[in-house]
C-alpha cells in the first residue's frame, strides 16, 4: 500500500472512530439511571433491536474466523454456518416474545441474572452470584477475542505494533461504551451491522468479477487445496478427509448457543414492544442468513482471488487475514479507491467493536447491578452503581487487553470456548424456564453450575493422555455441555419440590399474554 493509499485509508478511520464517540457521548447526557445504562429504557426499535443482537452476535469471528477457517479447510466449515442460522431462528422465534415479557413479569428484570433470580423466588441470591460469576469469566475472555481481532486487523492494515494498534482499539471500544451505555452500544451497533451488511456482499462479489466464474475452481486447483478441488468445495468434507458425523453434529451444535447469550438476550428484554420485536425478528433471519452465506463465500473466493499469495504460512500471516488481504489489494492496486476500501476495513471494525461493547456492558452489569447492589449492598444509589458500572466497565476491558496481548491467539478458539461455556450455562436454564412449569430453583442451579463446569473440563483440563476430552473425542464442549445441563434440570427439578403457586401463576401469565407489557 502505498503512502498516499494508507492516508487515505486512516482518514475514512478516524472519521468512523470519531462517529462512534461522538454517539457515546451524546447519549452519556441522556443515561440517567441503570435501567437507561444497561437497557435503554426499554426502548429499542425493530431496526435497531434487529441489527444491534445480530451485530453484537457476529463479531470479528464472521468476517475474519469463519472466512478464515473456510479458507483453509473448505466448505465442509460452512456447517458451523448453517448451525448458527438455526439457532438465530429458533431464538427469534421461542425465545424473543417470552423472554421479554417474563423479564417484565419477573419484577422487570434487567439483566438475566436478576431474570434467573426472580424467577425462580430464590431468596438466598444463588443464582445471581452463580450466573453473575459466569457472565464475568466467560465474557472476559469473549472480549479478548474481539481485542486480538482488532490488533491483528490494525498490524496488518497499517503495519503497526500488534500491541500498539491492540491498544488503539480497546481505547475506543471502551471509549463510547463508557460513556454511553446501552443505547449508545445499540445505536453503534445498528450502524455497525449494515457497514458489516454491506462490506460482506460488496468486496467478494467484485473479487469474483476479477477472478472470473470460469477461472475459479482451475485458480484453486493451483492454490493446492488439501484433497483437491471437487474435496475442499464438498461440504461433506473437511481439510481433504470425509466429515465425521461427530464433527457435523459438533459445527451445527454451535446454534445451542443463541439461547444463552447474555448479550444477544437483553435485546429482546430492551425492545419497545411485541409488535416491534415480530417486525425485528424477520429483519435480522435475513440479515444473519445473507451474512453466514457471504462470509463463507469469501474464505471460498479469497483463496483464489489472493493466489499465488497462501495465507496460513511463516511468511503470508494467518488465513483468519483473507478478507483484509482482500480489501487492501482490491481497493489500492485493481480498483484505486483507498477511502473506499478504508470504509470497508472499517466494517471488519466494526464486527469487532460491535461484540466488544456489548460484552464489556452485560459483564459489567453482572458485575455492578446483581453482584454488587444485589448482594454485596442492596441499599446502594442508583448514581453510584452507575458510576460503579462504568469503573468495572474499565477493569473487565483491562483484563481482556492482557488475554489478548498475545498476538498468536486464536480468535476462532477464543470464540469457541467462550460460546460454549455462556451457551452450555444458560441456554437450558433459559429454555426451560420459559416452557416448563415444573423446572425449580434447584434445577436452574443444577443446569448452570453443570454447564459452565462441563465445558471448563471437557476443553481444559487434560485427562486422557495429557489431552482434554474434547482434544480426543473431537465433541464440541457445548454439545456435551448443554445436553448435561438439560439433563440435570429436568431430573433434580422432579426430585425436588414443585414450584410454589405464585410461581406457576407467573409461568401461566406470561404463558397466556395476560399482563401489561407495554
Amino acid at each position: 500500500m502505498s503512502k498516499t493509499d494508507l492516508v487515505w485509508v486512516l482518514v475514512a478511520f478516524a472519521v468512523y472512530m470519531l462517529g462512534m464517540l461522538l454517539i457515546g457521548f451524546s447519549f452519556m447526557r441522556k443515561t440517567k439511571n441503570t435501567e437507561d445504562y444497561f437497557l435503554g429504557g426499554r426502548g429499542l426499535g425493530k431496526w435497531v433491536a434487529a441489527l444491534s443482537a445480530q451485530a453484537s452476535d457476529m463479531s470479528g469471528w464472521l468476517l475474519m474466523g469463519l472466512p478464515g477457517t473456510v479458507y483453509a479447510l473448505g466448505t465442509g466449515q460452512s456447517w458451523i454456518a448453517i448451525g448458527l442460522f438455526l439457532g438465530t431462528v429458533c431464538n427469534w422465534l421461542f425465545i424473543s416474545t417470552r423472554l421479554r415479557r417474563y423479564t417484565i413479569r419477573a419484577n422487570n428484570s434487567l439483566t438475566l441474572p436478576e431474570y434467573f433470580e426472580n424467577r425462580f423466588h430464590d431468596k438466598r441470591r444463588i443464582l445471581l452470584i452463580a450466573s453473575s460469576i459466569v457472565i464475568v469469566i466467560f465474557f472476559v475472555v469473549y472480549t479478548a477475542s474481539a481485542f486480538a481481532a482488532g490488533g491483528k486487523m490494525f498490524n496488518i492494515v497499517f503495519g503497526v505494533d500488534y500491541h500498539i494498534a491492540l491498544t488503539i482499539g480497546v481505547v475506543v471500544i471502551l471509549g463510547y461504551t463508557f460513556m454511553g451505555g446501552f443505547m449508545a452500544v445499540c445505536t453503534t451497533d445498528f450502524i455497525q451491522g449494515l457497514l458489516m451488511l454491506v462490506g460482506l456482499m460488496t468486496v467478494p462479489i467484485l473479487c469474483y468479477a476479477f477472478v472470473g466464474p470460469a477461472n475459479l475452481t482451475d485458480i484453486l486447483a493451483q492454490t493446492n487445496v488439501a484433497g483437491g478441488v471437487d474435496s475442499y468445495l464438498n461440504i461433506f468434507h473437511n481439510g481433504g478427509k470425509p466429515f465425521g458425523f461427530i464433527d457435523i453434529i459438533s459445527q451445527i451444535g454451535w446454534g445451542l448457543g443463541y439461547c444463552g447469550m447474555p448479550h444477544i438476550l437483553v435485546r429482546f428484554m430492551a425492545v419497545k414492544s411485541e409488535k416491534e420485536l415480530k417486525q425485528s425478528r424477520i429483519i435480522a433471519i435475513i440479515w444473519v442468513a445473507v451474512s453466514l452465506f457471504f462470509g463463507c463465500f469469501i474464505g471460498i473466493i479469497g483463496r483464489a482471488y489472493l493466489f499465488p499469495t497462501i495465507l496460513g504460512t511463516e511468511t503470508t500471516g494467518s488465513a483468519e487475514n483473507v478478507f483484509i488481504n482482500m480489501i487492501v489489494q482490491l481497493f489500492t492496486k485493481d480498483i484505486r479507491i483507498p477511502f473506499i476500501g478504508g470504509i470497508f476495513l472499517c466494517g471488519i471494525l466494526a464486527a469487532i467493536m460491535s461484540t466488544a461493547d456489548s460484552q464489556l456492558l452485560v459483564a459489567a452489569s453482572s458485575a455492578s447491578e446483581d453482584l454488587y447492589k444485589g448482594v454485596i449492598n442492596p441499599k446502594a444509589k442508583d448514581k453510584n452503581v452507575l458510576m460503579l458500572s462504568r469503573i468495572i466497565v474499565v477493569c473487565i476491558a483491562a483484563i481482556a487487553y492482557l488475554i489478548a496481548w498475545n498476538p498468536n491467539s486464536s480468535i476462532m478458539g477464543l470464540v469457541s470456548n467462550a460460546w460454549a461455556g455462556l451457551g452450555a450455562a444458560f441456554g437450558p436454564t433459559v429454555l426451560l424456564s420459559l416452557y416448563w412449569k415444573r423446572a425449580n430453583l434447584g434445577g436452574a442451579i443444577a443446569g448452570i453450575v453443570s454447564g459452565g463446569l462441563t465445558v471448563i473440563v471437557w476443553d481444559y483440563i487434560p485427562l486422557v493422555n495429557g489431552q482434554t476430552l474434547g482434544a480426543v473425542t473431537g465433541l464440541y464442549s457445548l454439545v456435551i455441555g448443554f445436553a448435561i445441563s438439560l439433563v440435570l434440570i429436568v431430573v433434580v427439578s422432579l426430585l425436588t419440590k414443585a414450584p410454589s403457586a405464585e410461581m406457576l401463576q407467573e409461568f401461566e401469565d406470561v404463558r397466556s399474554g395476560k399482563m401489561e407489557l407495554e
